[in-house]
């Protein structure tokens, strides 16, 4: 059988003709391709190649996408002689668990290497009471940004990850609210390790698989967190995305918060408010202000008279945030009463404000600490 392969990619795809961009090549029965980095139409190609019926992609899409196996011999409806044709073209790369950590209050931290031997970090943030299971996944593995808070940001940025590594973090979180809660994943949030804009097509893709193309989480209860890439959250707003959009405010003015995130210096509070409008003229979906609340830096009176400002724009809910210490940075928590009164400022003012204390700081799981220590 003729192969073909995607010039840009570098990958080997099968007798059919996708894009421009493929070309004949010889046949080469050693190449495997990841199946989870092709789309369901090659998928449906394959087996028009092989002289199989159409419904047969959507039974292996389905096993891959909704039931989540990375093991071709536990697709129990598909037939042994496929499944050894699907073993001798394609691969898996799944994540493994490198260490598990849980913490008093219930939070579990999971370090995951992928295929390459890179590591990532999530966390399983449990609030049995209010029966909500949220995962904090990761988009990248380390970060770029070098926010002055925050331990990944003190890491280099390696590489983006796939839309599948997204999704089996997904998958691994769920699997520990199961077990340790008895209750499956209610929220997800792109709020680990790296910025999400910054792996754009991945992130979307990883949301498709999450929600209607595989897991069925409605996007609703999806939120993916940005330092304020203003371009991209244009972006979000024509690509017409069903998700909630957190911006990681931090600081109400620019010189304060390009003091902590130098990323302000490209992307100012003008045209992250423009940007945030745009999105949430043409969407309707929900945007929150993530606000860690530094002692003596961003937690005074006149700190949340700006804020005020910043939250006039389009309806918006605020998250303040205890910080949580990182090794080598000189920021420390506010007091319990300063941020209590912050907050009411705040909500005097008619502010939708919550104060979210921390979660799993004893094995350096909050927000900020994720730096793949062990």
């Amino acid at each position: 059988m003729p192969l073909l392969c995607r010039t840009k990619q570098q990958f080997v795809l099968f007798s059919y003709v996708i894009s421009k961009n493929q070309c004949f090549a010889g046949n080469n029965r050693n190449v495997k391709l990841d199946i989870r980095k092709i789309e369901r139409s090659e998928l449906e190609g394959f087996m028009q190649a092989n002289n199989l019926p159409g419904y047969k992609a959507k039974q292996v899409w389905e096993w891959i996408w909704k039931k989540s196996k990375t093991d071709f011999q536990e697709m129990r409806n598909i037939p042994k002689d496929l499944r050894a044709l699907l073993e001798e073209h394609f691969m898996f790369r799944p994540l493994s668990a490198d260490k598990v950590q849980k913490s008093v209050d219930g939070t579990v931290k999971s370090r995951l290497q992928l295929h390459d031997g890179h590591m990532i970090e999530s966390v399983l943030i449990p609030v049995p009471h209010d029966r909500r299971f949220t995962a904090c996944v990761s988009s990248q593995v380390g970060c770029s940004l070098s926010c002055r808070f925050c331990a990944t940001g003190k890491m280099d940025r390696i590489r983006n990850l796939d839309a599948s590594e997204i999704y089996d973090q997904v998958v691994t979180v769920n699997n520990q609210s199961l077990e340790h809660f008895g209750h499956p994943l209610t929220n997800i949030v792109f709020m680990g390790m790296g910025e999400p804009l910054m792996n754009y097509k991945n992130v979307l893709k990883s949301i498709e698989y999450i929600s209607h193309e595989g897991l069925g989480m409605s996007p609703k209860r999806v939120t993916v967190s940005t330092v304020g890439l203003s371009k991209l959250i244009r972006k979000l707003a024509d690509d017409q995305v069903k998700f909630n959009l957190a911006l990681s405010l931090h600081a109400a003015n620019d010189t304060k918060r390009s003091e902590i995130m130098p990323i302000n210096d490209q992307n100012d509070l003008a045209s992250l408010m423009e940007a945030l409008k745009y999105f949430y003229d043409k969407t309707g979906n929900r945007i929150s202000y993530e606000y860690i609340s530094l002692k003596a830096f961003n937690d005074t009176a006149q700190d949340a008279r700006e804020l005020i400002a910043l939250c006039r724009h389009f309806p918006v809910k605020l998250n303040i945030i205890e910080y949580n210490a990182v090794d080598g940075v000189k920021f420390e928590r506010s007091e319990a009463v300063s941020i209590d009164n912050f907050a009411k400022i705040l909500r005097d003012n008619g502010i939708m404000v919550t104060v979210r204390r921390s979660r799993g700081h004893d094995i350096d799981a909050a927000c900020g600490q994720l730096a793949n220590k062990g």
